[in-house]
């Protein structure tokens, strides 16, 4: 089912059950992608380091 199948079902039961009708998909994407980039701008990831497993080697998978 894509996204505006989704939005289809959702707006006929919010109908059926009375209540206001959900916002249509990507409505709201530019400000949330704004939103992540602004969070990520303040709060860089950090590095992570490798595991290693009892053989002093790191697993494929960094686990």
């Amino acid at each position: 089912m894509d996204a505006i199948q989704q939005h289809m079902l959702d707006t006929y039961r919010a109908a059926r059950l009375g209540e206001p009708a959900p916002p249509p998909p990507g409505r709201h994407d530019r400000r949330t992608l704004r939103d992540l980039y602004r969070h990520w701008l303040t709060h860089p990831p950090t590095p992570r380091t490798a595991r290693t497993g009892r053989t002093g080697h790191s697993s494929p998978s960094g686990v």
